[in-house]
């Protein structure tokens, strides 16, 4: 166990911004964590838990204890009725855990391939893509509960997942950290989810014949290449805002306004409205500031060219909030933690 003061973050936050951390260690293991969060150094400190680092962006220097979680390992179990339990350490790469079900011919987190981060944030933000959430194949999850140093069982329920959200984003935030995570798959019958259009429309365009978990992965993994920048090559930390859930009727009063305005009901009382084409709307997308700015190809993803500083970016997100909120009367909330 080794620990690092006055840090650089730089290569462990997908934007790329350098902060730096007054303490940085990192865990492999549950006891690892245990014997960290007893070392008087961490205790003096508030905690901080990084996975994959593609969740934050860092507007100054970090006046705590930076623990990187690398507790690694996959396990496979029986259940019943043709499914199987998959628990994964909470450091293992989300998207290594994705082909390693594919591999395994295990079916139902195929339509989150790519997503970045680690198997521990997952859960923290209920993550979604292309019809699917995590909620939809979530078991349940350890965590070790910070106070106590013991470990926690959550099952789907005491998660509390919503858009984007659970209790580990509300009531249990900075209480826990999740140490492992169990998704329960299936092991034969599987049911594809084509529902999103462009899924559909890839497949069409590679011409498979066939349904696989394997040429849906590809499928997203396709999509979202096109659309969204790699991080190690242009800093980002993917979409940036949520999609804002709005009422009905003024739903209905801006597709007046904005015919082509795009919307998907989620209950009889709200709808969805991509946040990127707003965004797009208020004449953002491609815009370039100095060292920072939003993607040509996508207007969710706010990037840093290389340089920029995490104030300026975190400026240019709320620039595009107040825009968005001038012209539609629509408020974005942003997906990514600002630190």
């Amino acid at each position: 166990m080794e620990l690092h003061k006055n840090a650089s973050l730089k290569a462990y936050n997908t934007f790329g911004i350098d902060a730096k951390a007054a303490v940085l260690a990192q865990f492999t293991s549950v006891e690892e964590l245990r014997e960290l969060l007893q070392h008087p150094e961490v205790k003096l400190l508030p905690l901080l838990i990084l996975g994959g680092g593609s969740n934050v962006l860092f507007t100054q220097d970090v006046e705590a204890a930076v623990l990187l979680n690398r507790i690694k390992g996959i396990d496979i179990a029986p259940a019943t009725d043709g499914h199987v339990f998959v628990r994964a350490g909470s450091g293992e790469t989300w998207h290594d855990l994705v082909l390693f079900t594919i591999e395994q011919n295990l079916g139902g987190i195929e339509n989150l391939s790519l997503i970045p981060g680690t198997v521990g944030a997952a859960p923290l933000q209920n993550i979604g893509a292309y019809g699917v959430e995590l909620k939809d194949t979530f078991h349940s999850l350890e965590a070790l509960e910070i106070a106590t140093g013991n470990l926690v069982t959550f099952n789907r329920e005491q998660c509390g997942f919503g858009y984007r959200e659970s209790v580990f984003k509300r009531e249990a935030k900075g209480k826990y950290i999740v140490t492992s995570v169990t998704l329960q798959l299936t092991k034969e019958l599987h049911q594809y989810n084509t529902s999103y259009g462009a899924i559909k429309d890839t497949l069409a365009e590679q011409q498979v014949k066939e349904l696989s978990l394997k040429s849906i992965s590809e499928a997203v993994c396709h999509i979202r290449r096109s659309k969204l920048p790699d991080p190690s090559k242009i800093g980002n930390a993917g979409s940036f805002f949520k999609n804002p859930e709005i009422p009905v009727h003024q739903f209905e009063q801006l597709k007046q306004q904005y015919p082509a305005m795009p919307g998907y009901p989620v209950s009889e009382q709200a709808v969805k409205v991509p946040a990127g084409w707003l965004i797009e709307q208020c004449g953002w997308k491609g815009k370039v500031l100095g060292q920072h700015g939003v993607h040509k190809d996508q207007a969710l993803v706010l990037v840093n060219y290389g340089g920029a500083t995490g104030n300026e970016v975190k400026e240019l997100a709320f620039e595009v909030i107040r825009s968005v909120q001038e012209k539609f009367g629509i408020a974005l909330t942003p997906e990514v933690n600002i630190i």
